[in-house]
């Protein structure tokens, strides 16, 4: 199984079965408006908590703005509550959503510590019964985010992925790594195809260290899964869903250089100019600016003068100055293939 253009989720017939992340604090709408360009199968605004959303926080009702142009697109609800999760999912719809998501993967501690997030893999059975009332609640189709478990001893994968699939989901994205990993070490892609081998009609949508489309490539054969979910890889290249097409289309690839890099961070800005205060604009730069120079040799200098602005128009200016013809684009970030390594003996 690799790339299906285009490919049904349920009812719905999407672009491609390459999917663009929910990202907490990254993937906002001028981070989507950038990542449309390049028409994934499915974009997700970022995580939402349930309470928050039924008690009309201002702040949860911007993180699920969107546009047209970023259709399909998906929501992703966070929460341990079956009763919630019904009226979230109803909300969901009500809203446009494409498909909405179950958030049981999060590893931080301020959401896990009342059990949601990846703290829902200690009870494998509410995963089941919020599920369940969110299939029954909409006619979108419902999904689920998972680790593979709470621990290298708690492995819960393959039970959760039936759990959901009796549920009426129908697809669960499995992380390869379990939660006490946070995001350190590499994913291991045997926890997806394991899920994979444990689903009967459910489809399996791999995640974790998918970067290029090389690595794209590697995962749909490793593991059989049915789509993929790009994440970090998609921060300063928000053309990673067009090199793993190419790539899984037999294209050439399209070398990347630092002008396209100073192009799309200029794009970007942009959005974000046109989307936030003065004041969150250049908090919101700050971050941005170290995805899109952090590969990128001879930006050294203007990485670290961005961090210590404190205007977003000074920010464009040193963007615009700034001598690009001396950087260079590390192989990660060109689009070319670069190699992976996991502790895995059947990486392929």
């Amino acid at each position: 199984m690799s790339l299906k253009r285009p490919y049904k989720l349920g009812p719905l017939t999407l672009p491609s079965n390459v999917f663009s992340a929910p990202l907490a604090g990254c993937s906002d709408w001028p981070f989507r408006k950038m990542i449309a360009k390049y028409s994934p199968g499915l974009i997700y605004c970022e995580m939402v908590k349930m309470e928050a959303m039924i008690h009309g926080n201002p702040q949860t009702s911007q993180l699920l703005e969107y546009e047209p142009s970023m259709h399909p697109i998906g929501a992703q609800i966070c929460g341990s509550s079956p009763e919630m999760a019904e009226v979230c999912a109803t909300m969901i719809e009500d809203l446009g959503f494409d498909t909405i998501d179950l958030n049981c993967g999060c590893p931080v501690d301020k959401i896990t510590k009342d059990g949601s997030g990846s703290g829902m893999l200690k009870n494998p059975d509410l995963i089941g019964e919020v599920l369940s009332r969110m299939v029954a609640a909409v006619d979108i189709p419902v999904t689920v985010k998972i680790r593979a478990g709470w621990g290298s001893d708690s492995i819960v994968g393959p039970e959760v992925t039936r759990i959901a699939e009796q549920a009426g989901a129908v697809a669960i994205c499995v992380h390869g790594r379990t939660r006490s990993q946070a995001y350190k070490g590499p994913a291991n892609w045997d926890y997806i195809r394991d899920c994979k081998q444990a689903a009967n009609h459910i489809q399996v949508i791999g995640n974790g260290d998918i970067l290029d489309g090389l690595s794209a490539e590697k995962i749909f054969a490793h593991t059989g899964c049915d789509a993929i979910l790009l994440a970090r890889g998609n921060m300063g290249k928000p053309w990673l869903t067009d090199d793993i097409y190419r790539h899984l289309s037999g294209e050439p690839p399209l070398i990347r250089t630092a002008i396209d890099s100073r192009d799309a961070f200029l794009e970007h800005l942009e959005h974000i100019l046109s989307y936030r205060d003065a004041r969150k604009a250049v908090f919101d730069l700050r971050r941005v600016g170290c995805w899109f120079l952090r590969n990128i040799k001879g930006a050294r200098t203007l990485r670290h003068t961005i961090t210590r602005s404190k205007s977003a128009l000074e920010i464009r200016q040193m963007i615009n100055d700034y001598p690009w013809h001396e950087c260079e684009v590390t192989k990660a970030q060109s689009g070319g293939i670069v190699e992976r390594t996991v502790n895995s003996p059947l990486e392929i």
